[in-house]
């Protein structure tokens, strides 16, 4: 916490300077607009006490306080002239001033206002901070290979400044990816400002991003001025229009932009995340993405997994998502039975995790009270289980030959278990009743192999049988 003493008198700038050092205060001083804004633009201060006369000037002290009212609106700036009147008092109020001092001063006065102002920055920072933290939880949950491949990528990445790119299907976590790494960074504390490249209008992108001036409305920040200093996240970076697309990759290179409408420069300190669902290679190929921007984007590369990839933690995301709901929304904190456990397991996911928390947040609305979640709470598939035992068949699985009917079965029973348990053939075995080495003669026969993916084991059908099943 520092406080930046702009007074073109060096007697009083310095005076006032060991006064407060006296009180325990970091001082920094400037005798010209020049400086005093070199300062500010460095590091803004906690608090500033600024001249309203300023000789040899750029600026007087009514500009200064206009620009640093428009661009650090938490500083409280405390006014201090020696031709002071009402109507200057007046002028700087209106201004946005904290308070205004007339000299000669009196120390026990200058004293009491600091320290209010003091208390008022440090209000309006707890108070900024407060407003920057997003309900929505880093927490990364998983004990999958797959999951544990992802959570060492995204430990390296955490204490850089890097470029990082997530990819992955839609609802894997790339957004709670991005989070992680920015809660666990040196800029924790720093705002995390996400943005929408799919939602937001073509023709309002840049303003969205940069901002804009204009007479009547005065300075309204853009998206990545409010990022200043933290993270900002390009979800789905392939949608953003390509005009914006150079924007951007000039505020890369340059850190600096201008606002819609204005003409100054702003500076910005950020730490840039991107995500998408798509190829960019085959975007670049087709001309909606900017091979340049690419290269500065995709400096890290991270994969995010499918819930298909890492089926082990279904049980573990699902009582998160339990806990979360009873903790939020009072809903009922309800325990799953084993085949409510295995049926989730087994469920094809084309949502992934953000599927599956609306299934779990569902069946709690819905559902019963009390008891334990039951598999027939949950949304069928195109072949059940009824409650007298039949299994219902629907679709095409319902008009083939018997035999046919059954290797379709038996092969697709064995690919969701080898899955469900992570390619891991001995869970398997034990889990269907079978001996491992009869599970491997099955598996062969019907063409499913397990090959690694992801950190670890995946099965899937080969026609030709080429493939490792160990």
């Amino acid at each position: 916490m520092s406080i930046l003493i702009v007074d073109d008198e060096k007697d009083i700038r310095e005076l006032i300077g060991d006064i407060l050092k006296d009180e325990g205060y970091a001082i920094r001083l400037a005798g010209n607009s020049d400086d005093a804004m070199a300062e500010i633009n460095a590091d803004p201060p906690s608090l500033m006490i600024l001249d309203i006369w300023l000789k040899d000037s750029r600026m007087d002290g009514i500009d200064i306080l206009k620009t640093v009212r428009r661009d650090n609106p938490d500083v409280p700036v405390v006014i201090i002239s020696g031709h002071g009147n009402i109507e200057i008092a007046v002028a700087a109020i209106k201004q946005g001033a904290y308070d205004f001092i007339e000299k000669p001063f009196n120390i026990d006065q200058l004293m009491v206002v600091v320290t209010r102002a003091m208390e008022t920055s440090r209000l309006r920072r707890e108070n900024a901070n407060l407003r920057r933290r997003d309900v929505t939880s880093a927490e990364m949950l998983g004990s999958s290979p797959a999951f544990r491949t992802l959570k060492a990528q995204l430990d390296k990445v955490t204490k850089s400044n890097g470029r990082v790119m997530l990819t992955g299907p839609s609802g894997s976590g790339k957004e709670m990816a991005a989070r992680f790494i920015h809660a666990n960074s040196n800029r924790a504390n720093a705002p995390f400002v996400s943005v929408s490249s799919a939602t937001v209008e073509p023709d309002r992108m840049e303003e969205v991003l940069f901002g804009r001036e204009s007479h009547d409305r005065g300075v309204e920040k853009g998206l990545l001025e409010q990022a200043h200093g933290g993270v900002v996240y390009f979800d789905e970076v392939a949608d953003m229009p390509l005009g914006t697309q150079s924007k951007i990759l000039r505020v890369l290179v340059e850190q600096q932009f201008s606002r819609s409408g204005g003409t100054d420069k702003v500076r910005v300190d950020l730490r840039v995340i991107s995500s998408t669902t798509r190829d960019l290679r085959a975007e670049i190929s087709a001309g909606r993405f900017r091979q340049e921007l690419y290269d500065r984007l995709n400096v890290v590369p991270i994969p995010v997994p499918s819930l298909e990839e890492r089926r082990e933690d279904i049980p573990e995301l699902t009582r998160h998502f339990i806990e979360m709901f009873h903790r939020t929304q009072g809903l009922p904190l309800r325990q799953l039975t084993q085949e409510a456990e295995a049926m989730l397991q087994t469920t094809q996911w084309p949502g992934n995790v953000r599927q599956l928390r609306n299934v779990i947040e569902r069946v709690l609305i819905l559902g019963e009270p009390s008891g334990a979640i039951e598999a027939s709470e949950l949304p069928g598939q195109e072949t059940v289980v009824e409650g007298n035992g039949r299994l219902v068949l629907g679709g095409a699985m319902a008009t083939l030959p018997l035999r046919e009917a059954r290797e379709v079965f038996e092969r697709e029973y064995l690919l969701t278990q080898i899955n469900r348990f992570g390619g891991n053939i001995s869970r398997t075995a034990n889990f269907v009743g079978m001996e491992r080495s009869a599970l491997h003669r099955k598996l062969k026969s019907l063409g499913v192999v397990t090959t690694s993916k992801s950190g670890g084991r995946s099965a899937h059908f080969d026609d030709d049988d080429g493939g490792d099943d160990e």
